[in-house]
């Protein structure tokens, strides 16, 4: 049996937030979808990253982010921003290669970081209809870098997708060039509740990159539908500081919208 113990001095959304906003650097850009990127996101502009770059797809660019929006369209999205543009602008600023990093979650990610947000089960006859891309394939296409952030389980750790929303690193190394995808580094780092992953280079298959406190290998393992390379050496992921809880609860989301009660 795996190790998952929880510290109680913080939720596991609370840590995959704080963990997950500790790699958006400060003066990068970050294209952010809502849940809990947007929650990591707004963390990190309140702490190590101000000036954090970010975009939002119906055309917010540059905000201080002040209150929890909750979609990419609430006019929250345009407190102090540099422009309130379009979302042809900022797919454009996208495609052009100034985005740093696209911020994503998913209800399915395959071995190679493909997402799918669209269906389970059949495409034609599914068990349940899911939100669809929005602008997460144009993110994941023209971003630098995807983060991306989820619950880690068999059901959203998949061997093969229910379907192809957005693109990882697709059938493998050289998968997105032959896909005409622009050169970069395509999916950066999964973080999930239980550990923190990259991307063999030499497959572009996940693997472990820091375990959680108090979660083992075996857990990891136990909760993927498929197998994860584990280097020789994990580090562990850095448990949330007190300031960092104290901002989620009482500053970024006190009604508990995105990281419960």
């Amino acid at each position: 049996m795996g190790s998952t113990s929880q510290d109680p001095r913080y939720t596991p959304t609370e840590l995959l937030a704080c963990v997950a906003s500790g790699f958006l650097e400060d003066g990068c850009s970050v294209f952010v979808g809502t849940g809990l990127p947007l929650i990591a996101t707004m963390l990190a502009q309140r702490t190590h990253a101000p000036g954090l770059l970010i975009f939002f797809e119906a055309g917010s660019f540059g905000p201080q982010l002040k209150a929890l929006p909750i979609s990419v369209g609430d006019s929250r999205t345009l407190h102090r921003a540099i422009s309130a543009s379009s979302m042809h602008d900022l797919m454009s600023i996208s495609q052009a290669g100034f985005v740093d990093y696209g911020f994503l979650g998913g209800a399915q990610m395959d071995s190679r970081g493909n997402i799918n947000t669209t269906v389970i089960g059949d495409h034609a006859l599914p068990k349940a209809r899911l939100p669809g891309s929005g602008g997460a394939n144009d993110v994941a296409s023209f971003a630098h870098r995807t983060l991306i952030i989820m619950r880690q389980s068999e059901r959203s750790f998949v061997g093969k997708l229910d379907f192809l929303t957005t693109p990882g690193h697709l059938d493998g190394p050289g998968g997105r060039q032959r896909a005409g995808l622009p050169v970069g580094d395509g999916p950066y780092r999964v973080v999930t509740q239980l550990a923190v992953y990259d991307f063999d280079e030499g497959t572009k298959r996940l693997r472990l990159h820091s375990l959680h406190p108090g979660v083992d290998v075996a857990a990891v393992q136990k909760n993927s539908g498929f197998s994860i390379l584990v280097p020789e050496r994990v580090a562990v992921s850095p448990a949330p500081t007190a300031e960092q809880l104290r901002l989620l609860r009482e500053v970024i989301d006190p009604a508990g919208i995105v990281i419960g009660k």
